[in-house]
């Protein structure tokens, strides 16, 4: 006779989990819903221009994706300096494997993960949508595993580390391109460069007033994405900055209505 045993961790978080043994070893955060299971998951990659931010960033939104049934996941990364790229997506793409290696663990689904993320965040994310099934940034541990995902939501995030920045305020994003990259791997680290037919659908959302990261970054991105077939979704949020706060009057869409977009994204692709 079958017993089943009770899921413990319904409603918790469980902080500070170590998901790979890179030196130093990475944490990770994991907001779990009410009830449920398995769930489909959505992975959290904070911003920081590759060099600070942490995995406290998803407390903002952990208990809303939850609500509507997602394993919220957030997770740190090895940063600039010490680490230099790639170190950043192969910890990425080791989380991803951990995390389907252990998926019963948390009672989440393997077959349906999201990545979302914001800035160094939201090219991280679009870095892991469009990499390869073997890349070579799959190294470490739990090689059995996949580090593909399903779906990827990127909000002024970087997607062409080649492209200039004619609007950028001073010399910020030239700063920000060269932090832990270089003339040979900006293309090699550049999502755009790695798009393919069978990559996961895209949501791109990023304000027409950012100047760190102008807006076409996220619209060359679509272009090519919707070139090659991948479904594609890009939203460009009216005097919105980097941080999609107001810029020159209230945002349009207002942020109400973007996490209603992101949802509706999430709920379309993962469930």
């Amino acid at each position: 006779m079958n017993t089943t045993i009770p899921f413990e961790h319904y409603g918790e978080k469980l902080s500070d989990i170590t998901y790979c043994n890179a030196d130093p070893a990475q944490k990770m955060d994991v907001y779990f819903p009410q009830s449920g299971g398995p769930w489909p998951t959505v992975i959290y990659v904070h911003g920081g221009g590759w060099m600070h931010g942490d995995k406290s960033e998803a407390t903002l939104f952990a208990s809303g994706l939850n609500s509507m049934g997602f394993l919220v996941v957030s997770l740190n990364y090895r940063l600039y300096p010490p680490a230099t790229f790639p170190a950043m997506i192969e910890d990425l793409k080791c989380a991803v494997r951990s995390l389907r290696a252990h998926a019963g663990d948390y009672n989440l689904d393997p077959n349906h993960i999201a990545a979302m993320g914001a800035s160094a965040g939201g090219h991280l994310v679009a870095l892991l949508g469009t990499s390869e099934a073997n890349s070579p940034w799959d190294v470490g541990e739990y090689l059995d595993q996949s580090s593909r995902v399903q779906a990827v939501v990127s909000l002024a995030g970087v997607m062409d580390l080649s492209h200039t920045f004619p609007n950028a305020d001073g010399n910020d994003v030239e700063t920000m391109r060269h932090i832990g990259f270089n003339e040979a791997n900006v293309v090699e680290a550049s999502p755009i460069s790695h798009i393919t037919p069978d990559d996961p659908p895209f949501l791109l959302i990023h304000g027409d007033r950012d100047t760190r990261v102008p807006y076409q970054q996220s619209q060359v991105m679509y272009d090519k994405l919707v070139q090659v077939g991948v479904p594609a979704q890009l939203v460009i949020v009216k005097n919105a900055g980097h941080s999609f706060l107001e810029s020159n009057g209230p945002t349009s869409p207002s942020p109400m209505e973007l996490n209603f977009t992101i949802l509706e994204f999430l709920n379309k692709y993962l469930h």
